[in-house]
């Protein structure tokens, strides 16, 4: 995965906008990968799903406190992503208490998908999820991977986390600070 460039595709979000009023004030925009990432340093961490335990109790809040942190070590940004639409991604946000980590919802899996990432996970009943990895993204390209280990299709697993935990990603950051471009 090092060296690979990210997938462009299309995301479809929804923002809050007063103009909409009513008691929804949100409307729907895309969001393109491919121009999130570029000219920035971010962090992603993928999970399986909104309301599940793992991602619920543990990956998305540890994200969640390490923010600051993370920024402090030289990423732009934190996005959390999940086969999962957008008012699943909001509600679940909300429901966390998420306020810093910006939601990316890949309801469709064509970003999980065009990353490799994409597991079927019908035994739960779930359909087609993320497996659990995160990421450090140079200016589209991937420079870090983090990726929990046993990737299957059939459940034979413990769901694990620990590789994909924001204390690897922040020990890769510290090890690897930006570089101010070199005047000519």
């Amino acid at each position: 995965m090092i060296g690979r460039t990210v997938p462009n595709v299309t995301l479809k979000t929804r923002v809050r906008d007063e103009s909409v009023g009513g008691p929804n004030p949100f409307r729907w925009q895309d969001v393109h990968t491919g121009d999130l990432f570029k000219g920035r340093r971010v962090v992603v961490f993928a999970l399986p799903g909104a309301f599940t335990p793992t991602c619920s109790t543990e990956q998305c809040p540890a994200y969640e406190r390490s923010y600051d942190e993370l920024r402090a070590q030289g990423a732009d940004e934190v996005y959390c992503l999940s086969v999962n639409d957008a008012f699943v991604m909001y509600q679940w946000a909300k429901h966390l208490g998420i306020e810093k980590t910006k939601m990316l919802p890949d309801g469709s899996g064509d970003f999980t998908r065009r990353m490799g990432m994409l597991i079927n996970k019908d035994h739960l009943g779930f359909g087609d999820r993320s497996w659990r990895y995160a990421m450090v993204v140079d200016d589209g390209r991937i420079v870090a991977w983090f990726e929990e280990p046993g990737i299957n299709d059939v459940g034979a697993d413990d769901d694990p986390y620990g590789e994909s935990a924001p204390d690897k990603v922040l020990a890769w950051l510290h090890e690897n600070p930006v570089r101010e471009p070199a005047e000519a």
